[in-house]
């Protein structure tokens, strides 16, 4: 059984992954999974930020080579990505949130593809670039989103912008307009680890990736790749 180990570049989605994905990936034939915010022990900043591709690159190539059991997922925000991640430019011009991510994604495994190229199966990588950042996801549901906040009146406004788009994944990349940007227009107080993660586990996975096709792309993914690894050895 495969250990995974998933590439995070913040707080709320360590806890993201440790407390609610952790117990549903560990019924599909994992050994074991959790979450750790890229780069070292000393240099890791449990408020996160991206960090530049080669940086993250490196910490995925060094898990994957110092342990021949695990497989790596990386989980990051498209929102303020930086423009030397792969893919990252050649996705801005894309129209739609699976578009971009699809563009993004395939370039980066690409990238990795290459540079680990006859020493690392590339079948053990499962990039994800969230669309357009974690919050968007809390969109899946606005009433029960802010009913977890203490914020029940709140819900027909975070469900109003919810309306304007075609899934969450939607809700758009502007230092302005970026899902956490709206929500703190409403909630000066809104602290991203704690809030979003009560966000998360009231509202539930399955609500999650009904609404949210490219999430429900890569959990399927992680769902299947103990079988898809177990067939190539």
């Amino acid at each position: 059984m495969p250990r995974l180990l998933a590439h995070v570049e913040g707080e709320t989605e360590e806890l993201f992954v440790n407390e609610l994905l952790s117990d549903h990936l560990l019924r599909f034939g994992y050994e074991s999974v959790r979450a750790r915010i890229v780069g070292s022990a000393h240099s890791r900043n449990r408020r996160g930020g991206i960090r530049p591709w080669q940086s993250v690159k490196g910490d995925v190539l060094r898990h994957l080579a110092g342990d021949s059991g695990a497989a790596a997922t990386l989980f990051v925000d498209y929102y303020a990505l930086p423009g030397d991640w792969p893919g990252r430019l050649q996705a801005e011009s894309k129209q739609g949130a699976s578009t971009k991510a699809e563009i993004l994604e395939a370039a980066l495994l690409t990238d990795f593809t290459q540079t680990a190229a006859g020493r690392i199966n590339p079948s053990r990588f499962v990039p994800f670039v969230a669309m357009h950042e974690f919050e968007g996801l809390l969109f899946s549901s606005p009433e029960i989103f802010a009913a977890s906040i203490l914020r029940p009146e709140l819900g027909p406004s975070f469900a109003a912008i919810r309306d304007r788009f075609e899934t969450p994944e939607d809700i758009n990349d502007s230092e302005h307009t970026a899902p956490s940007k709206r929500i703190r227009i409403l909630v000066p107080k809104y602290e991203k680890p704690e809030f979003g993660m009560q966000a998360a586990v009231a509202i539930g996975l399955e609500t999650i990736r009904s609404q949210c096709p490219h999430f429900n792309h890569w959990l399927s993914k992680l769902e299947n790749l103990p079988r898809e690894l177990a067939y190539l050895d």
